[in-house]
Parts: structure tokens; sequence; C-alpha cells
């Protein structure tokens, strides 16, 4: 039987719980077993793919095209595990299902109301995931204990504890351990205060992580376990990880996590951890040789959340180049001062990753010009091939109005335009993953090592084949095309060092052992430009 691992946070927000979550995973599929990753989020929006990146960084786009919290990302980054829909589930959608259920005739009539139905509704996305091949599913809850749009979803979970067994699920407490740099003390009143909340919900945690700056003495740790009901080894510390959020598996197995787990589940098909793979991308990043400044344009820039998924690609590949890649975040707005142009053209390579809006484009086609005449490695993600072919085409091939009709309607030269997709799309965006043709002899060919790929997209406008002539003549070469032949995906420039730009969004599928090839190259090259 699927065994379940629910996740809960206490005392603060943003302790992490996404990043536990995903460690968990990691630790447990080190050890042979099958994971399924889950998050249930309180908040009541319905479309995650238009909230601000200022609240909620970066949306991050699963292989279906469901647009999700970037948790999902870290899931995808640790574990093997390929999300879908059924991974994501706000409260917002729950109550839209519910309303069409309802529409349907299938609540026959009766009054709806939070228990059974909306706790029900939770237990049914939460068993959905249950399969023959599916050792373990580990559900986090958003938002904090005590929060009263959380209520529903630990009251569904304390249900789902009683239909399917106790001993086939397990509860993780997240919270906490404050440090009193007046006092010298830790504090660990908080974490009682939020358990006490949790057991008068009904739910006892088996297992509390300590989310700490210091170490936790001995006393501390049997004080939380005696105040908490819970064994003494089952309390668990989490510090900051203070170079990498790599190290946290690795400090969650110190601490005898997975041990626990597999122990409290009862998980007899597990077998030792197989860390190696880890431990070596661990060590390559404690170790670089050499380091490279890589400069990212986009309007979400300050904020490091809303290009999550790009910083973390650009770790990965500087591991595997044994470097350290240092960011420099730069606000597109921004690229029109002179002090931000001479950092520029000091980089080792420039990308601009997704966005929308004019604001955005004007600093970002600044940008790319830099790039391409100074010869410096550019990457352009999404919004990036529209940048780089309107600044091509404004300053190479003497289209001095090209554009976008994002962003100007009226331009004589739109070599962007809303897209006509294959699969008519009711909102007009081309999600989820896409099958691409590469060029045969072409840079992306050579780096991806292969003619036919998959990746994932998130955008609107696509290229108007009406210019394809014009940019083939004007020395630019368009290198890759979606499965049908009518989406241009990858457009590169053979006399530049590394200028590649694609429509779609390879961040998405880097991962810590295994680097997004077209990331690692670009990395690669930003250490040839170095010198």
């Amino acid at each position: 039987m699927t065994k379940h691992i629910f996740v809960t946070g206490g005392v603060v927000s943003s302790l992490g719980k996404g990043l536990t979550c995903a460690s968990i995973g990691m630790l447990l599929e080190s050890r042979g077993l099958r994971v399924r990753m889950q998050k249930l989020d309180p908040y009541l929006n319905i479309l995650p793919g238009i909230l601000s990146p200022f609240q909620h960084g970066e949306v991050y786009v699963l292989d279906d095209g469901s647009e999700t919290d970037l948790d999902l990302g870290h899931y995808e980054r640790f574990t093997s595990d390929r999300l879908t829909r059924n991974s994501s589930w706000t409260t917002g959608l729950l109550y839209q299902e519910m309303g069409e259920k309802e529409r349907a005739g299938e609540y026959n009539g009766v009054t709806i109301q939070v228990i059974p139905h909306v706790t029900s509704i939770i237990k049914e996305k939460v068993a959905n995931l249950d399969r023959d091949d599916v050792d373990v599913v580990i559900t986090e809850i958003g938002g904090t204990v005590g929060d009263m749009e959380s209520l529903p979803h630990m009251e569904a979970i304390r249900q789902f504890a009683n239909d399917v067994g106790k001993q086939n699920c397990l509860f993780i407490h997240l919270t906490l351990i404050p440090y009193l740099k007046a006092a010298r003390e830790l504090k660990t009143k908080p974490t009682q205060h939020s358990v006490g909340r949790l057991l008068s919900i009904g739910i006892q945690p088996d297992i509390i992580v300590c989310r700490t700056e210091q170490p936790i003495p001995a006393e501390e740790r049997a004080k939380i376990a005696l105040f908490c009901n819970v064994p003494k080894e089952c309390v668990v510390e989490e510090p900051d990880a203070d170079f990498s959020i790599y190290e946290v598996p690795m400090t969650l197995h110190a601490n005898k996590m997975d041990e626990i787990v597999v122990s409290r589940l009862g998980l007899s098909n597990a077998g030792e951890p197989n860390l190696t793979a880890w431990r070596d991308m661990l060590d390559r990043m404690h170790h670089p040789e050499r380091e490279v400044t890589i400069a990212v344009v986009g309007r979400y820039a300050d904020h490091k959340d809303a290009y999550k998924s790009v910083y973390e690609a650009l770790d990965h590949a500087g591991t595997v180049n044994r470097a350290q890649v240092r960011v420099r975040r730069i606000d597109s707005e921004n690229v029109v001062r002179q002090e931000t142009r001479q950092i520029l053209e000091n980089v080792d390579g420039i990308i601009v990753p997704g966005g929308f809006g004019e604001r955005t484009v004007s600093g970002t086609v600044e940008a790319i010009q830099i790039a391409r005449e100074k010869g410096i490695p550019f990457f352009g993600v999404a919004l990036g091939i529209q940048s780089a072919m309107i600044e091509y085409g404004r300053n190479v091939l003497g289209l001095n109005d090209a554009d976008s009709t994002e962003y100007d309607r009226t331009c004589e030269n739109p070599i962007f335009r809303l897209l006509q997709d294959d699969k008519d799309p009711e909102d007009g965006v081309r999600r989820g993953s896409r099958k691409v043709s590469l060029a045969a002899g072409s840079k992306a060919e050579k780096i991806y090592g292969c003619r036919q790929i998959e990746e994932r997209h998130r955008h609107r406008y696509e290229f108007d084949f009406e210019y394809q002539k014009k940019f083939e003549e004007g020395g630019a070469v368009l290198s890759g095309l979606a499965e049908s032949g009518k989406h241009l995906e990858v457009m590169e420039l053979p006399n530049h060092p590394w200028f590649v730009a694609v429509a779609y969004h390879p961040e998405f599928k880097s991962q810590p052992t295994k680097p997004h090839p077209l990331f690692a190259d670009f990395v690669a090259a930003a250490v040839e430009h170095r010198g």
C-alpha cells in the first residue's frame, strides 16, 4: 500500500517546506523508493500563471502545461518525479471543481459545507496519487498552522490518516527555533505553541523539523520532545544552508531523517542510500576551479524568486564546468544608465529570461546589442528570443521599427505576432512540453547531441515567417522549429562566440546532477570568454 507523508509549517511562513519536502523525496529515492510529490495551497487563486512574480516568484510550468507554484520546481530538481496537473491544487481550483460538480448535479441538492464536502475533495486529490508503482506520496500543505484558510486542509489530512490507517501516514511539522542574540538563547516556546495548534486540530506530528541558525543543544531537543510528545530522535535539526540549498538533503541525512521515515512507515523495500552522485555534485560546487560573472537582465531581476529556475540552472551549469557563477541581476529598465551599460560590457555572459510588457523589452534589446557587438556570450530564453530578433532586425537588417505586436500593434515590421497554435489554446498561450526539430550542423544540434528534443513552453507571441528569408540572408540561423514547422524555436548567430535564443524554457528541465545542456554550454562559453 502507498504510504503518505504530510508536511506542515508553523511559527512563521517561508521556512522552506518545499525544500524540505524535496530533500526528503530525494533521500527516499536514493534508497530505491518510488516517490510522488504534491502541493496543496490554501490561497483562493485559480490561475497561478497570472500571480505577480513579486509576490509568488516564478510560475513553474509542467510537461502537461500546468502553471504552478515555484516549489514544484524544487520537487523536480531534487527528485526524478515528473509532476502533473494532479500535483498542484489551490483552494480556488478545488472550489471551482466543486462548483462544476454542483452544476452537474453530483451533490443531489444537499447543502455544500466545509465538512464533509471540502475536506472530501482534498482527500480525493491526495488519494489520486496512489499507484501500484508509488511507494510514498509526499504532500506539502501550504501556509502556516493557525491560518484560517489552512484549516480545511489540516482537517482533511487528519481524516485521511484515519481513513487509510495511521500506520500508513506520517506527519512532519517544520518550525522555527529563533535565536535571541541579546539573551544568547534558542527559544523553543514558539515550536511548542505551533505543535499545540496542531494538537488542537487533532494532528500529532511524528517528526518535528527545526529550522535554526544555531546548533540545538541536547537539552533543548529533549525539551521539544517532552512538550511536543515525540521521541527525542524525531526532533530533527535543519540548520540554514549557508552555501547552497543542495546541502539540505545531506544535512537531513546526517540527522537520520530518511532512516526515521523508513522505520516509522515500515518501508521494508527501502535499501541503503546511494548518495554518490549528489556528494560528487556538492564537491564540485564547493571546490570551483574558476569564476564567471553572468548578467541576468529582466523586469523582475531584483526579485530573486522571479527567475528561480534560471538561477538554479546557472548553478547546475557552473558545477559541471567547475566554475563559480556570480550572478549580476540587472533590471531591464536600468540598462539605459551608463553605469549599467559598463557593467554589461564587462561580464562574461548575458542572459535574458522570460517576461512580459514593453518596459521589459526595451532594456533587453539594448543589453542584447551590447552582447552581440562586444562578442559576449548571450543566451535568450522565451522573451529572450523576441528581444534578440527585434534587436537583430533593427540594428543589422535595417528594419528600424521591427517589433512585436505585444509592444506596438501599429509597427510596420511586426516580426512577432500572436501565435496560431495547432492546438488552438483558449487563452492563446502555448504551454507545456512540445517537440522541437533542430537543423543539422547547427550549434543547437551540437549542444544537444541530437536532432529531436522536447522542451517546455509558455508564450503567446510567435515569429512571423514572412521575415524568415530576410533574417537568413542577413546571417541569422533559424535552427529549431516546432514539429509542425509552424513555430520558430531556436535562433543563433554563427559568427558570434556564443549567441543562442530559444522560445521555450530549458531552465525547467535542469537538475543539479543533470545540468541542462544549453545552460552547461553557455557557462562553458562564459568561462572561455573570461580566459
